[in-house]
């Protein structure tokens, strides 16, 4: 969560680096929202998998679906 309220999504395969760099302001899509909060996080096997959930998310449905989910 941004402090913007609004949720960021996004993937990536070394999450701990990840979130520094966001809290560092290294990730422009978050740089202006800071300070930011990890809420939730899905890991899966197989790297496609997770890049389609991460598209499934940031559609309308998977916004639904996390609303839905009282995941944020």
């Amino acid at each position: 969560m941004c402090s913007d309220d609004h949720t960021y999504i996004g993937g990536t395969n070394d999450l701990k680096d990840r979130i520094l760099r966001h809290k560092k302001g290294y990730i422009v899509s978050t740089k202006k929202r800071l300070p930011i909060k990890l809420v939730a996080y899905f890991a899966f096997v197989n790297e496609h998998t997770a890049f389609m959930f991460e598209q499934y998310l940031k559609s309308g449905s998977g916004r639904a679906f996390i609303k839905n989910h009282s995941i944020i």
